[in-house]
């Protein structure tokens, strides 16, 4: 038995062993998995003690965002970030305010993408069958523009930036480093162009991440290799968009986290209709699949309660990375 001091936060205590689905009944047939190996486990929490946040992404504006926070308090979702994917600039100064104010009233971190981003301007190989430069930012006036809605977002009360283009993130991290960004905004890696290997995950996290996004595709041993390196936060759809493949995870989570931790649940959805660069002509989708996105959330939460392994969450409010590795800024 683990005695656990009796001023340990919650997040931090030890949970009993999680069950496997269907762990008892499959060993009755004589087809029992086999044991874990704890050489598969991941070594690394966030600094509160914790395993796993929650994050719900593609909250477009404010009528998304509100939707998502009653469907959250209403199916009682834990919601430490919500992300926005069409960007800073598709938003006005009123609505970023409105969307900051309405995330710090419930201690949920808000997430806006930085841009612009190759597949919305003019260059034509990012269309071509290699996808060319894809999301990254095409030329000085491209890295401008990510670098100004930085500092637009920043001044409006905003503290985390997703970012789709290694240069912008290299220059927002100096930017913080030398106080023209405030110093606990946190920079986050876009899905579209997350690290697949331990070597370039550990490449972002020394840019500057503070919190990485990878391909819903890597299996559980490419986590295990990802952590033998690097404590940063990562960040993995349960369930992915139909443009990052449309996996659903639901029944890996408990695995997920063991291998992967510390680990943002992103609760995306799947045979949805894209919506970037969101506008009012796409209220009714961005409003349905908000809430259905929370929905998802609670399916997973049920998921992990069912088989034992719903405990090791931070608190609600937790945002920050702890202590990360870097490259010098100095230079």
């Amino acid at each position: 038995m683990i005695d656990t001091p009796p001023d340990t936060p919650p997040a931090a205590r030890p949970s009993p062993l999680p069950r496997r689905p269907g762990e008892s009944a499959l060993t009755a047939l004589g087809l029992a998995a086999p044991a874990d190996d704890p050489a598969d486990s991941s070594p690394h929490a966030f600094p509160d003690g914790g395993s796993w946040r929650t994050e719900i992404p593609s909250v477009e504006g404010p009528d998304a965002l509100a939707a998502v926070l009653d469907e959250a308090a209403r199916l009682d979702v834990p919601v430490h970030r919500v992300s926005q994917g069409s960007g800073v600039w598709m938003l006005s100064d009123a609505e970023i305010t409105d969307m900051a104010g309405a995330c710090a009233a419930r201690d949920v971190e808000l997430c806006l993408f930085t841009g612009p981003r190759g597949t919305w301007d003019t260059g034509g190989s990012t269309r071509s069958t290699s996808g060319g430069a894809g999301l990254r930012a095409r030329g000085h006036d491209a890295l401008a523009g990510c670098v100004e809605d930085a500092l637009r977002a920043t001044e409006l009360g905003v503290r985390c930036l997703l970012v789709a283009d290694e240069g912008v993130l290299w220059s927002l991290h100096r930017l913080r480093e030398q106080g023209l960004l405030p110093g606990d905004t946190t920079l986050k890696v876009s899905a579209l162009i997350g690290p697949v290997n331990p070597a370039s995950f550990a490449v972002y996290e020394r840019l500057g991440a503070d919190s990485i996004n990878v391909l819903s595709d890597l299996t559980a041993a490419h986590f295990t290799e990802i952590r033998r390196v690097s404590g940063a936060p990562l960040d993995l759809y349960i369930e992915a968009p139909d443009d990052l493949g449309g996996y659903v995870r639901m029944y890996e989570a408990a695995e997920l986290i063991r291998r992967a931790a510390p680990l943002y649940l992103k609760f995306g959805l799947s045979k949805a209709p894209g919506i970037y660069p969101y506008g009012a002509h796409l209220r009714d989708v961005a409003l349905d699949t908000a809430r259905e996105r929370v929905r998802r959330g609670r399916l997973v939460l049920d998921l992990l309660d069912r088989h034992g392994a719903g405990g090791g969450m931070s608190p609600l409010g937790s945002r920050l990375p702890g202590p990360l590795n870097r490259f010098s800024a100095k230079d």
